[in-house]
């Protein structure tokens, strides 16, 4: 446990305006984007999850240390432990030594309801043939320490993992890699997004990151695209395909904040700054993925204001739904945006907290670079007061 932490009750918050033209981000189960009623009125919508798995991803593209999520754990625990000398028996053995603590079997006969999953989700959509779809998040480090325990043991599942219940190999494992480890998680995405372990509740980590769904600052309706495609060699005239497909386009409105006090607390206040730079690059860099190849969404961050604050979160809930101005919705947005936060700041007073606050997308000498300089040095080791 941290005694001393300089970060307690501080957090960054990034308010983003973001446009996209015609574009389907995030589908639901029939392949239409997603959507909500805010205000009385239908407003495309992100999911929370449709967003941070990209950022994860560009997270590790940036070279951060990152976790494995996965609900195949045997395999990585037998590569490591392969790495470290075993035969392929005795790897395998150690693998499924773990993967028997952690996923739950299905029971023979079940039947699940299958469902399209959100191809940008966090979760994995579960194979037939697979046991379970529990998955199991894991730093490098948590990895190592399971298969050096196990090369100490000869390779010997028993000798590392020896309660007689089965039920409580689970927690045996965790209080394992705890004691190896000394709880230094040194993957940034699980220290940011959190891990909950259902059958080992000393491996839980309280995420510092918090996604709000991205909702559209207006009304928005679904259009349909008609299309067709062409056989090269026809036998026949016309189509050979014809389909429809469902998109939209809207500016939306994000909001992330990172709790500096528990990210200091999991990281055990190491590389805080590097930490935050990297979030934030990856955060401006970032898009879902669906639909990329046939409805490009590319579009840049038009303007984000971000608070270093003190105190409780706070969120610009759009409720009113946006009119168009100039021919657009980015300016109103934007201007709702500001005039929101500012009558906020002046009605918490002193409740606000706020200890720094930078705008990006107005000055053109005011670069994402110089937001993430920034940041950094909020982000290192000083008392706030």
């Amino acid at each position: 446990m941290t005694i001393n932490n300089p970060f307690k009750n501080v957090r960054i918050e990034y308010h983003i305006i973001q446009a996209f033209p015609v574009s389907c981000l995030n589908r639901d189960d029939v392949g239409a984007p997603k959507s909500a009623i805010v205000g009385g009125s239908q407003r495309a919508r992100v999911s929370s999850q449709a967003w941070k798995r990209p950022v994860r991803m560009a997270m590790h593209e940036l070279g951060c240390t990152a976790g494995i999520r996965t609900k195949h754990i045997a395999k990585l625990i037998t590569d490591a432990c392969l790495a470290l000398g075993a035969t392929p028996e005795q790897a395998q053995a150690c693998g499924h030594k773990i993967e028997d603590a952690f996923i739950k079997q299905e029971q023979t006969g079940s039947k699940k309801t299958k469902t399209k999953e959100d191809e940008t989700s966090e979760s994995e959509t579960n194979p037939v043939h697979d046991k379970s779809d529990t998955l199991l998040f894991l730093s490098p480090n948590e990895i190592e320490s399971l298969a050096n325990a196990f090369y100490n043991s000869g390779f010997v599942p028993d000798m590392v993992i020896t309660n007689k219940d089965k039920k409580k190999h689970s927690k045996e494992i965790a209080d394992l890699i705890k004691k190896v480890t000394k709880n230094n998680i040194d993957a940034l995405d699980i220290a940011l997004f959190g891990r909950m372990v259902a059958q080992a509740a000393e491996l839980n980590i309280e995420a510092a990151a918090s996604f709000s769904h991205a909702i559209s600052t207006h009304k928005v309706s679904n259009e349909v695209e008609f299309f067709t495609a062409l056989d090269d060699r026809p036998t026949e005239a016309g189509s050979a395909h014809m389909g429809s497909l469902e998109f939209n386009s809207a500016t939306y409105y994000r909001y992330i904040s990172v709790d500096l006090g528990q990210l200091h607390q999991t990281l055990a206040g190491q590389n805080l700054p590097e930490a935050i730079e990297n979030f934030t690059k990856a955060l401006f860099l970032a898009i879902p993925s669906a639909r990329q190849a046939t409805q490009s969404g590319a579009s840049p961050w038009e303007f984000a204001k971000i608070f270093v604050r003190k105190g409780q979160r706070l969120q610009v809930p759009f409720e009113t739904a946006i009119k168009a101005k100039d021919g657009g919705f980015i300016l109103p947005s934007i201007e709702h945006l500001k005039n929101y936060l500012s009558t906020k700041e002046n009605l918490h007073g002193s409740l606000f907290g706020k200890l720094a606050e930078y705008t990006y997308g107005q000055d053109e000498y005011f670069t994402i670079d110089d937001l993430i300089e920034s940041l950094k040095n909020h982000a290192k080791e000083k008392t706030h007061v």
